[in-house]
């Protein structure tokens, strides 16, 4: 089935055109909803949530752009607006902390397991706006108006993130030697 029409399919609600979608796009859309979900139970439900979402709007797509980039934002929109719900940013602008964007938080040689446990155990507020910094290129100001808060707050919960996990990756690398 080609990808136009696995679109036309799903946009036709045809149930093996969806199953054929969720197979070919899952663990690319599962990876993202790791990255912002704090652990991979909710991860999970975060996935079907994508993927319902996907499918209720598929007649949205009109051919502009590619088509995994479409339900990659759709991914990563239906996980905030969860978080939105849930008030993971009702905090008060924290005032402008710097950017330590030139300290290196995650460097090789870290196991990747290790690596998603950690930004997994990070606070809500903190994991989403470093994952969407650090990993999904989003700016300060991108971040601020998709969560509803100011770009400062944005800064310090990506400083305090980093703060974090360096110090989790220097206490791992201590009790490895």
């Amino acid at each position: 089935m080609t990808l136009d029409e696995l679109i036309q399919g799903c946009k036709d609600k045809d149930i093996k055109a969806q199953g054929e979608l969720y197979k070919r796009y899952s663990n690319v859309l599962f990876s993202i909803c790791l990255r912002y979900s704090p652990n991979s139970t909710e991860a999970e439900d975060n996935l079907q949530d994508a993927f319902m979402t996907i499918y209720d709007k598929v007649e949205q797509f009109k051919d502009k752009g590619s088509f995994e980039g479409w339900i990659k934002r759709i991914t990563v929109n239906t996980v905030l607006q969860k978080y939105r719900k849930q008030k993971v940013f009702d905090i008060k602008d924290e005032g402008q902390i710097e950017d330590t964007a030139d300290d290196d938080v995650i460097d090789e040689g870290l196991p990747l397991d290790f690596l998603l446990r950690i930004i997994q155990e990070l606070p809500d507020q903190y994991r989403l706006v470093f994952t969407m910094y650090v990993m999904d290129g989003f700016s300060h100001k991108e971040i601020g108006n998709l969560l509803g808060i100011s770009d400062g707050t944005s800064k310090s919960n990506l400083a305090r993130a980093r703060g974090i996990l360096k110090a989790k990756v220097i206490e791992y690398r201590n009790i490895e030697e």
